[in-house]
């Protein structure tokens, strides 16, 4: 009776086949991998970048006309925007928000917060006080919202007429009054250029 079996040349085809095999399989799983993990980061920086818009709606839009008093000097500024405002390496701003969570009053402070916005070292960050007025020896909060800034921007809209178009905007606000509208600009390494229009209400004025 004669045996059957696979010859060398077979079994070197059939390795030569299942290797080939097992590498785009390698190639197609890390290929999968590597997007999944880019995907991750995207979506990591959507939300960051998601949270930072949501602040700063939530603090412009809640921008009280209320003056921040310096070591105890009095001070008509309710806001202050403009380049290097708050040491910023662009543009920054400053300003009284209301709205501060404080359930039942039961924190020992108001519900106004001292807030501002600026660029260190590529990065927006915020800055808030406990106490409205400034504290000697009390140092403010600062809060990194986004990373890989290239540029931070703000402009002022301070036009009582609603055809002025881009002459009513200026890049520098000290007023003792809130300006009509805030653009803010914010320019990112990897995603371009996003820009928001805050519009105030007339009964902040």
């Amino acid at each position: 009776m004669q045996s059957k079996g696979f010859t060398l040349i077979e079994i070197l085809i059939a390795m030569a086949i299942f290797a080939m095999i097992g590498l785009g399989a390698t190639a197609l799983l890390s290929t999968v991998i590597d997007s999944d993990e880019i995907s991750t980061e995207k979506f990591a920086r959507l939300q960051q970048l998601q949270r930072c818009m949501m602040t700063l709606e939530r603090d412009i839009l809640q921008a009280v006309p209320r003056a921040v008093r310096i070591e105890g000097q009095e001070n008509n500024t309710v806001l202050r925007g403009g380049k290097q405002v708050n040491e910023s390496d662009a543009g920054g701003l400053a300003f009284v928000r209301s709205g501060w969570h404080n359930p039942k009053l039961a924190l020992p402070r108001s519900t106004l917060q001292s807030v501002g916005y600026r660029l260190h070292e590529q990065k927006l960050e915020r800055i808030s006080s406990v106490y409205v007025d400034n504290v000697i020896g009390y140092e403010p909060k600062v809060r990194v919202l986004l990373d890989n800034v290239s540029d931070f921007t703000v402009e002022f809209y301070t036009s009582n007429q609603a055809d002025d178009g881009e002459s009513a905007w200026n890049d520098t606000y000290i007023g003792e009054v809130l300006p009509r509208g805030i653009r803010i600009t914010i320019t990112l390494n990897d995603m371009g250029v996003i820009q928001r229009v805050f519009a105030l209400t007339e009964l902040k004025q």
